[in-house]
């Protein structure tokens, strides 16, 4: 979709991070924006600041892990601008932890946000860009833990690893029904975002109960992500790499090639090609040590 002047976006996760760099990076390049998020207040004023710029922006108060509500933003979007071109299935949490410990709380919240998220944006706006029949773009956001897989965050892992293979098996059929409607998967690196905050988003009924956060690890590991996000690239830049995604039709959204985290992906795709047991890389760890 090398044109996007003039059509409409939807972004989930728009409030903050990556979701808010793609609401201001897409109204930069003329596009009318709609913004998801479960955050009422933040999602105003991520509105407000696009308006300021002169950018038509249209904030949804919008949880992703309903189908319902997801379908609401479908309806809200084409009944205020007619029409929608490009998704950017973005909304994302973190919780950590040993994979036999983790509480059913935890695996519930991060598959239900990172991955039915994905299923149900797909669900919704894929038929209208197909009834459309002026083709479209859906961006789904995994991460290099979607290439890649470590210790001690099976959830988060798990569920970025399904979003890749959703959004490959999205292309794969986009192309068979209507190559006009793109897809790209984003595996961005290390980024400074409020994902290391996530538990903010947590709903009531999914709540950890007392007791059950208290392995060590999950202490461990959601603390060094909250200290070491914010030392990640800059949203904008995540942005700008999705934003020539889309125009250059690109389905992989990657770090450059020299990154550490394509090293680590590389070496992984290696163990699985000479039949080896799983190698340990991931570069913030490989760092520290």
């Amino acid at each position: 979709m090398k044109e996007l002047a003039g059509k409409v976006a939807v972004v989930t996760g728009a409030a903050s991070g990556i979701g808010r760099a793609l609401g201001a990076g897409l109204g930069r390049a003329g596009m009318t924006v709609v913004l998801a998020d479960v955050e009422p207040g933040p999602l105003a004023e991520a509105a407000r600041e696009l308006e300021s710029r002169g950018v038509r922006a249209l904030a949804v108060a919008t949880d992703v892990s309903r189908a319902d509500s997801v379908s609401q933003l479908a309806e809200r979007a084409t009944d205020a601008f007619g029409a929608v071109h490009v998704l950017c299935n973005n909304a994302g949490v973190f919780a950590a932890g040993p994979s036999w410990q983790v509480p059913l709380s935890d695996w519930e919240w991060v598959l239900g946000v990172n991955v039915w998220g994905v299923i149900h944006g797909i669900r919704a706006f894929v038929p209208i860009f197909l009834e459309q029949g002026d083709g479209g773009h859906v961006v789904n956001t995994a991460s290099m833990a979607g290439l890649t897989s470590g210790p001690l965050a099976g959830a988060y892992y798990a569920s970025k690893h399904a979003v890749v293979s959703l959004s490959e098996t999205l292309y794969h059929e986009m192309q068979a029904r209507d190559p006009r409607v793109g897809v790209s998967v984003l595996c961005p690196e290390l980024i400074a975002t409020g994902i290391g905050r996530s538990e903010r988003n947590r709903p009531e009924h999914l709540a950890r109960k007392e007791g059950e956060a208290d392995a060590p690890e999950i202490a461990l590991v959601e603390g060094v992500l909250r200290d070491a996000a914010p030392t990640g690239l800059a949203p904008d830049e995540i942005a700008a790499r999705v934003l020539a995604a889309v125009r250059e039709d690109r389905f992989y959204v990657l770090p450059p090639e020299a990154d550490p985290w394509m090293e680590s992906c590389s070496r992984r795709l290696d163990d699985i090609r000479l039949g080896r047991n799983p190698s340990l890389a991931i570069p913030e760890l490989d760092e520290s040590a």
